[in-house]
C-alpha cells in the first residue's frame, strides 16, 4: 500500500509542568528524525487542561506544537478537544508525563500502516529507581503479569489506525481511557510495537494506592457499561488472581513482593467502593 506520510499526536495535559518539557524533547527529536528520514509529518497538538502551573508556557517553547489552553481541567475533555484539532494517522495518545525511548514513534507509525483496525503500544518500563520498597516490590510483580506485558492499559501511550478510531465516536466520559481504547480490540487487533514507553510511578506508597484506586473506580465503571459489539467491559479480576498465583508457584521468591501487590489492589478496591469514591485521585509524588 501507498506509505502514509503523516501521523499526530494528541497529549492531554494537566498541570504537568515537571514532566512535559522532558515529554515533548522526545516527540520532537523523533519527529524531526521521521521528517529527515521519512519525509514523514508529525502533528503535534497538546491539549493542556485547567494548567494552574507553568504547563502553557513550556509547551509553547517547543515548535511548531499546537498548544490548547483549555479552561476546565479532565481528560477526557482534552482528548476529544485534541482530537477535533488533530488531522492525521495513525493517531497517537502520549501522557504528558512519559518519555518516549528512541524510535518509537517510528516503530508505531509502521505496526499502524495498515487499513485494518489495529491499536498498538510499545513495551513499557517503569522507572521506579527512588521508589520506596513497597511500590518496587508492587511494580516487580505488576510487570510479569499478562495485563501489563501484553495489554495497552497503563502504558501511558496508545495509538490506533485510521479504520481503529472509527471504533468509537468522542472519547465517553470514564477514567480509564486507555482501558476502554484497549477493550474495543480483540487481541488480534492489539500490537505491542518496538520502542519503549517510560513511565515515572508514584514514588511513594500513599501515592500509589491513590493512582490505584482510580483505576479501579475505571475498571468498575467500565464493567458497568452495556458491553459493545467488539468490545469486552467484563471484569479482569479472576484472570489476574490466576495470573499471580502462577507467577508465584513458578517463582516463590516473589511471594513478598505478590503479597504488597494483592494488598495494595485490595485496599484501592474498597476504597473506590466504599471510601474513596467521589473525586479524582492523582499522583501528585512525580509531578
Amino acid at each position: 500500500m501507498a506509505e502514509r506520510a503523516e501521523l499526530s499526536v494528541v497529549i492531554p495535559a494537566h498541570n504537568e509542568a515537571a514532566g512535559i518539557a522532558r515529554c515533548l524533547s522526545a516527540v520532537m527529536e523523533q519527529a524531526h528524525e521521521l521528517a529527515e528520514v521519512h519525509q514523514c509529518h508529525v502533528e503535534v497538538v497538546v491539549a493542556a487542561n485547567g494548567c494552574t502551573d507553568d504547563t502553557v508556557a513550556i509547551a509553547r517553547r517547543f515548535e511548531p506544537v499546537t498548544v490548547l489552553d483549555l479552561e476546565n481541567p479532565g481528560k477526557i475533555g482534552a482528548l476529544n478537544a485534541g482530537d477535533a484539532v488533530a488531522r492525521h494517522f495513525p493517531r497517537i495518545y502520549l501522557d504528558a508525563d512519559v518519555e518516549l525511548g528512541p524510535g518509537t514513534l517510528a516503530a508505531l507509525r509502521e505496526a499502524l500502516d495498515v487499513d485494518e483496525p489495529r491499536v498498538a503500544s510499545p513495551p513499557v518500563a517503569y522507572q521506579v529507581l527512588g521508589c520506596s520498597w513497597p511500590v518496587r516490590a508492587f511494580y516487580r510483580v505488576f510487570e510479569q503479569l499478562p495485563s501489563a506485558a501484553g495489554g495497552i492499559a497503563g502504558h501511558g501511550i496508545f495509538a490506533v489506525s485510521r479504520a481503529g478510531r472509527q471504533r468509537f465516536g468522542n472519547f465517553p466520559d470514564v477514567q480509564s481511557d486507555d482501558l476502554f481504547v484497549a477493550r474495543l480490540f480483540s487481541p488480534s487487533e492489539s500490537l505491542r510495537s518496538a520502542g519503549e514507553s517510560r513511565v515515572w510511578p508514584a514514588r511513594r506508597l500513599r501515592s500509589l494506592l491513590a493512582v490505584r484506586t482510580r483505576i479501579a473506580q475505571g475498571n468498575a465503571q467500565l464493567a458497568g457499561r452495556p458491553r459493545a459489539d467488539t468490545g469486552d467491559f467484563s471484569r479482569s479480576t479472576g484472570s489476574t488472581i490466576r495470573a499471580l498465583v502462577q507467577l508465584v508457584t513458578t517463582n516463590p521468591g516473589l511471594i513478598p513482593a505478590a503479597a504488597v501487590f494483592a494488598a495494595v489492589n485490595l485496599m484501592a478496591r474498597l476504597r473506590a467502593r466504599w471510601g474513596s469514591a467521589q473525586g479524582w485521585h492523582r499522583d501528585h509524588s512525580t509531578r
